[in-house]
C-alpha cells in the first residue's frame, strides 16, 4: 500500500540515535552491513540521514531504501551515492535483500491491525542471521516517536520517545503507539497500565520541574522501574527523553 510518504528532515533522529546506541553491535558484527530503510516517502532525506548516522558505527555500511511507488524511487535517485546509498522498489518482503537492520516508520500505521503480524512475518523473514527490525510511528516533526524492536522470536521491546522541552504529559505518546499496540490502550491491556503509570509519574514529579523537563523526566522513569516495570535502559538513556521496557503483552513486559 502506498503511503501518503510525509517526510521532513531530522524527522527520525530519535529512533537514529536510539539504533546507533543499542543496535551498534548487530551491525559490527554483521557480514554484510546492508539495512533498509523501508517505505522511505515523498523525499529520501531521512535515507540520507539513516546512512550518514550508521557511518558512525560501521562506515561501510551500506542502506537500501525501499519504496513501493516507483515515482518515489525514480525521484530519489538523485541523492543515491552507491554503493553507501540506493534506492529501488519494494515492500515488506525487502526486495529480497538480506539486511541486518531494517527501519520501518510510519508505513504500517496507514494499515488495519489485522496486517500487523503477516508484515512483521516478512520482515523477519527476510533479515540475515541476528538481525532485527525496527518499526514505529513518529508525528510530523518527531517530536513524539514509538516504536517496536522485533526479530525472528517476535516483539522484543516497545521504547517510547519525546522531545522533553515541548512534553506536556507522556499520555500524548499513545496517539503514536505503533499499529500494533494503539488499539489496545484501553484499560485492562498491559500499555495502557504502562502510558498510565508513567504519567502518574510524571505528574508525581512536578516539584523535580523546576530543575529542568530532562530531570522531571528521569525522576519519573526511576519512579516507574521502582514500581516494579522492567526498565530496560538506563539515566543515559532517559537523559534523551526515552524510555525502553519489554514489548507489553509478553512474559516479561508487564510489573
Amino acid at each position: 500500500m502506498v503511503t501518503r510518504g510525509t517526510t521532513h528532515p531530522n524527522r527520525l533522529r530519535r529512533v537514529d540515535r536510539w539504533l546507533v546506541a543499542t543496535c551498534a553491535g548487530r551491525l559490527r558484527a554483521a557480514a554484510d552491513p546492508l539495512v533498509v530503510d523501508l517505505g522511505f516517502g515523498a523525499t529520501p532525506v531521512t535515507a540520507v540521514e539513516l546512512r550518514a548516522r550508521l557511518a558512525a558505527v560501521r562506515p561501510d555500511v551500506r542502506v537500501v531504501g525501499l519504496e513501493i511507488d516507483p515515482e518515489r524511487v525514480a525521484a530519489a535517485e538523485p541523492a543515491a551515492d552507491p554503493p553507501a546509498l540506493t534506492f529501488a522498489r519494494g515492500g515488506f518482503e525487502l526486495a529480497g535483500l538480506r539486511p541486518v537492520l531494517v527501519r520501518a516508520f510510519n508505513v504500517l500505521r496507514q494499515y488495519d491491525e489485522p496486517a500487523v503480524p503477516d508484515a512483521w512475518a516478512a520482515m523477519t523473514g527476510g533479515l540475515a542471521p541476528g538481525g532485527a527490525v525496527v518499526e514505529g510511528t513518529c508525528d510530523e516533526v518527531g517530536r513524539l516517536a514509538c516504536w517496536v524492536l522485533l526479530d525472528a522470536a517476535g516483539p522484543r521491546t516497545l521504547t517510547l520517545a519525546a522531545r522533553l522541552s515541548t512534553l506536556d504529559s507522556p499520555a500524548e505518546l499513545a496517539e503514536r503507539l505503533p499499529k500494533s499496540l494503539i488499539h489496545r490502550n484501553v484499560p485492562g491491556e498491559p500499555v495502557h497500565a504502562l502510558i498510565r503509570a508513567l504519567d502518574g509519574a510524571w505528574r508525581d514529579a512536578v516539584p523535580y520541574a523546576a530543575f529542568g523537563p530532562r530531570q522531571r523526566w528521569q525522576r519519573a522513569v526511576a519512579a516507574l522501574r521502582d514500581a516494579g516495570w522492567p526498565v530496560v535502559d538506563g539515566p543515559r538513556r532517559w537523559r534523551l527523553g526515552e524510555v525502553t521496557v519489554p514489548y507489553p503483552g509478553t512474559a516479561a513486559g508487564a510489573p
